[in-house]
Order: structure tokens, then C-alpha cells, then sequence
């Protein structure tokens, strides 16, 4: 019996591989239990069309991460915030860089995506490491200005 592997398979092999394995194996375990299909030229037809339409999603999602990196590093955020006798009121925090990025940039970022050793007290520009997701990574340039 000829099966196509829809989920690795320990000992047999990956996922989108043809095999060659005895009839009550195929039947009873791989297929019962949603490992793999029968290899008909069907299913495996079926199955490219399948692989070639997750690489253009992913191809285009790299793309889209790669113009926000582009957007993000080639602009200065400006945040404003009271001035304090020493340094601002407050802090400024991943979620404020996050809420910025969108009101500035027009771009939606998970606070959690932006790392931030600490919390922002004073004025100035800062750098600011936001991970974009499949490896990707930007540095915002941030600015806190300091308001009467």
C-alpha cells in the first residue's frame, strides 16, 4: 500500500512523503489515526496545490514583515509625556510604543512584541527591539519629549 504522510510519521518519515508500508499498517494506524492518506494521484495532486498555496501565504507575510521593518526603521516616534523635575511623569512602556506605532506608522504590533529591558523615565531618543515574527526584527527610533 502506497500512502502520502500528512504529519511526520517517527521511523517512517516527514510529512509530504510517499511510502511503501504493509496493508494493516496503513489501514489500521496511519489512516485511522489521520497520519496519512491513501497516495492516490488525487489526493497527491491535491496535496501541492495545498504546499504551494502555504508557501505564497507565507511568502507574502515575509514580505509585509520586511515593509514594516522598512517603515518602521526609516521614521522617529514622538512621544509626549509631563515633565517631571527629574526626567518625565510616568514611564513609557511597550504598550505606549505599541499604541504610538499604530496612531503614527499605521502599523498594529503586539505590545509583547516589543522588547523593553525596562521601562522608559526619561527624555530623549531611544532604540527600542521589536521582534516582527519569523525571525524578523526592527529598532523603532523613539523620542520622549518632555511637556509643561
Amino acid at each position: 500500500m502506497r500512502v502520502l504522510l500528512i504529519k511526520d510519521v517517527k521511523n517512517l518519515g516527514k510529512a509530504g512523503e510517499i511510502k511503501e508500508i504493509k496493508d494493516g499498517y496503513g489501514q489500521n494506524f496511519l489512516i485511522k489515526k489521520g497520519l496519512a492518506k491513501l497516495a492516490t494521484p488525487e489526493v497527491v495532486e491535491e496535496w501541492k496545490k495545498q504546499k504551494a498555496k502555504e508557501e505564497a501565504e507565507l511568502k507574502a507575510e515575509i514580505e509585509k514583515l520586511e515593509n514594516y521593518k522598512k517603515l518602521i526603521e526609516s521614521k522617529e516616534i514622538t512621544i509626549e509625556r509631563q515633565k517631571a523635575p527629574v526626567g518625565i511623569r510616568g514611564s513609557v512602556t511597550n504598550s505606549c510604543i505599541a499604541e504610538e506605532l499604530k496612531k503614527q506608522l499605521d502599523v498594529d504590533i503586539d505590545k509583547k512584541s516589543i522588547n523593553l529591558k525596562k521601562a522608559i523615565k526619561s527624555e530623549g531618543h531611544h532604540e527600542v527591539d521589536i521582534k516582527l515574527g519569523h525571525g524578523i526584527h526592527a529598532t523603532a527610533k523613539v523620542n520622549i519629549v518632555g511637556v509643561d
